[in-house]
């Protein structure tokens, strides 16, 4: 009688969740020691620091997209399309709805028996109740999001074009984080783009953008130097800076602040703080945080059951008392999902679980195709195209993740010969 493979289920196939299962496929599955299931909601995989540059129309996600079921194939593991529903830590089950392919199909729910369950859901916008915000605002929290920015910002190009006289364009960004601040840089290039092929009716010197934050400074998470640097050249852009402007509420043409002020905005985009996926509001037997974050121990596993684990956006992890629980960094996630390949091994081998540490590699934002800026090891500015070739070189490193070098590398020369061929934005 052959012997019951130890099942490990990974729900989420973000950036940590798939570098995770891709790892556990290759030393695991390869060899027929574990069964691993990478459990998502989509069909593909977008890396989602690209995020911003698909809503702004410069990249073509349909170029950069990695298809789990072909990825499962190659590195030896399964893939399931469906939704997490709930968690049986008693029966060891999770409850997952496929997709709802048509009116006349009806999807049939299932129940995925696992040995081990590592929970990497990532997180979404929290609009912290802010009045409209969920009715009038675009969020970039997935692909489908940045592509329904990236049309209807489209849809307004082109609504205009049909227009006997020039319009102006008003663009709001509420939350200056590092997803607020690409956007806003990657648009000034989207606007001049849209006008280079022929969109005249909104001239680029017509488009206002703003960008809103409620503290005293915009990219709070780097030192005050490089915040300053980085708000000094989104002006020269001619991006217009709104810091200490709480939004009181959004609705479809304006964007109103508890100060009294108000902005006309003709789209709007919420970036403004994360929290745990509404999944986790339902999960009443895992501890969890004011965000919904499933609270984890240094092992990574959670304090109310050890055979589940959670990492990345989604897990509330502090390995020191004097510092506050990890921030929800593709960093953090990447180096999570590395260190729970070795925490599987040590499970299947019945030895002792390894505690997480944390190396800072310090934090980069794109300011535009050639610029960024960034800090390196807690203390060390960068700036300009060297910061930008490191930035970039994190998504490499990713791709290196999960498809290997030498594909990596391939993918990279890929990019390099059409850059110069194919459009610099997308007009469809």
């Amino acid at each position: 009688m052959s012997k019951t493979l130890h099942h490990i289920v990974i729900v989420g196939g973000g950036a940590g969740g798939l570098e995770l299962a891709t790892q556990l496929g290759e030393r695991f599955g390869s060899r027929k020691k574990a069964k691993i299931t990478l459990v998502d909601q989509n069909l593909t995989h977008i890396w989602k620091p690209l995020l911003h540059e698909i809503a702004a129309g410069s990249l073509n996600p349909h170029e950069e997209q990695t298809n789990y079921f072909a990825h499962a194939e190659k590195h030896h593991f399964e893939f399931l399309l469906g939704t997490l529903i709930d968690v049986n830590k008693d029966q060891k089950q999770i409850t997952i709805s496929p997709p709802q392919l048509s009116k006349e199909h009806t999807p049939v729910i299932q129940n995925l028996t696992y040995d081990t369950l590592v929970l990497a859901v990532g997180s979404v916008s929290n609009d912290f109740g802010t009045e409209g915000v969920r009715d009038y605002c675009h969020f970039l929290d997935s692909r489908k999001q940045a592509d329904i920015f990236q049309q209807d910002l489209f849809h307004l190009y082109i609504e205009a074009q049909n227009q006997p006289t020039e319009r102006a364009l008003n663009i709001g960004i509420v939350g200056a984080g590092a997803t607020g601040v690409e956007l806003a840089a990657e648009l000034i290039e989207t606007t001049k783009n849209f006008y280079r092929y022929g969109l005249k009716k909104i001239n680029p010197k017509q488009v206002k953008i703003t960008l809103i934050e409620a503290s005293d400074r915009i990219l709070p998470a780097l030192n005050e130097k490089t915040a300053a640097h980085s708000a000094k050249q989104l002006k020269k852009m001619g991006i217009e800076i709104l810091t200490e402007h709480k939004v009181q509420k959004v609705d479809e043409t304006n964007v109103y602040f508890s100060n009294g002020d108000v902005i006309h905005s003709d789209i709007t985009v919420w970036a403004a703080g994360v929290k745990a996926p509404k999944v986790l509001e339902s999960f009443t037997d895992f501890k969890r945080d004011k965000i919904n974050r499933l609270m984890v121990y240094a092992t990574l596993q959670t304090y109310s059951d050890p055979n589940v684990f959670a990492f990345g956006d989604c897990a509330n992890c502090q390995l020191d008392a004097r510092q506050p629980p990890l921030a929800p960094r593709a960093q953090v996630a990447s180096q999570q999902a590395t260190f729970l390949v070795d925490a599987m091994a040590a499970r299947l081998s019945a030895s002792p679980q390894p505690m997480f540490s944390f190396s800072d590699k310090g934090s980069l934002v794109s300011l535009s195709r050639n610029q960024a800026v960034g800090e390196l090891l807690g203390d060390v500015s960068v700036q300009g195209f060297i910061a930008k070739t490191m930035y970039v070189s994190l998504y490499r490193l990713h791709q290196a993740n999960i498809h290997g070098y030498t594909q990596a590398g391939a993918l990279t020369v890929k990019d390099l010969l059409t850059r110069r061929v194919r459009p610099k934005i997308k007009l469809y």
